[in-house]
């Protein structure tokens, strides 16, 4: 089970477009079995060399996550431009809105990483969306919660206004409503979420969809 900021077609990519794919692993078998899942689909070209490419997914498989596979995330989404998606064993609760906040908008667990499901990762990723399992969504608004709780009266705290309309499309984008859906139930054009999404985002900082929701659940928007 998933939840996707928004869900959206994962079959297809644009017309004539080909997404590259890195894959960054130090386990050759695991880097032979993504790369072996991927190259069937047409719409992805997976990169020999997983140096920094512009526009490329990075697709990063670990264990557990450490020092320096945070360090890796980092360097691929802020230093190389990156779409990240993340295959992991497990993430402990501490960790998980660090590596939302490195920039990783797509989440596999090792054990569902299927080819079909890694597929979906990385087209969701290529298009700025998040994919997280649903079990992890459960996790970070718990997470957000419990610092929103110990933060709540503290002077200083630091909070950005959102306009009306930017509540309004990340609680349905946190309700896992894609833009068409969006749009319909605000009565916007497609566009004009989009436009809104890309607008909060990039005056905030904020890295991906997944990035914006956790934002507006620490922030209390949502």
């Amino acid at each position: 089970m998933r939840t996707s900021f928004p869900a959206t077609d994962t079959g297809t990519a644009e017309p004539g477009h080909r997404i590259p794919v890195a894959v960054h692993t130090p386990d050759p078998i695991s880097r032979a079995g993504v790369l072996s899942q991927l190259r069937p689909h047409p719409t992805v070209e997976v990169l020999d060399d997983p140096g920094a490419r512009a526009g490329a997914v990075a697709v990063l498989i670990a264990d557990v996550l450490d020092e320096t596979t945070f360090s890796r995330l980092r360097r691929l989404v802020r230093n190389d431009g990156a779409r990240a998606v993340l295959v992991v064993g497990q993430i402990r609760e501490a960790e998980l809105l660090a590596v939302i906040e490195c920039g990783v908008g797509a989440i596999v667990w090792r054990h569902e990483a299927t080819a079909h499901r890694l597929l979906q990762a990385v087209l969701a990723a290529s298009r700025g969306d998040g994919d997280l399992p649903a079990d992890l969504l459960g996790r970070l608004i718990n997470q957000v919660g419990s610092l929103q709780r110990s933060t709540a009266g503290q002077p200083g705290t630091p909070r950005s206004g959102l306009a009306p309309r930017e509540i309004d499309v990340l609680r349905l984008v946190a309700e896992g409503m894609d833009t068409g859906e969006i749009a319909s139930k605000l009565s916007y054009s497609e566009r004009t979420v989009k436009n809104v999404m890309h607008g909060l985002t990039t005056r905030l900082h904020l890295r991906n969809r997944a990035h914006a929701v956790a934002y507006a659940l620490r922030e209390g928007y949502i």
